[in-house]
């Protein structure tokens, strides 16, 4: 019982504490002035800041879980290593970042 009530306590402490740091950060427009212009620079989205971690990710998850549906406990791990290497493939070769400034 002390274990329920110690997390119901927890979740709704941090209900409260989230919402209001939210508001806080203001980290996501850039301003650059000169003295002619200024200009606003948006930050990129999460996935674009984390889309090679996020592809492969992805990738390794499917593998995993394929190789569980095939092969057990033993085809998890090897899932796992093929679908993180089809990720990798994937995304740094097949599909690379482009940079646009």
């Amino acid at each position: 019982m002390k274990k329920i009530f110690a997390t119901l306590m927890m979740m709704a402490m941090m209900a409260v504490t989230i919402p209001s740091l939210a508001g806080t950060a203001s980290a996501q427009t850039r301003y650059r002035s000169s003295r002619t212009s200024t200009t606003v620079y948006r930050r990129p989205s999460f996935y674009r800041r984390h889309r090679n971690m996020i592809n492969m990710a992805i990738g390794a998850g499917s593998g995993a879980l394929v190789g569980g549906l095939i092969g057990g406990r033993r085809g998890v791990g090897l899932g796992l290593l093929g679908g993180l290497g089809a990720g990798a493939l994937y995304t740094y070769k097949l599909n690379p970042k482009v940079r646009r400034y």
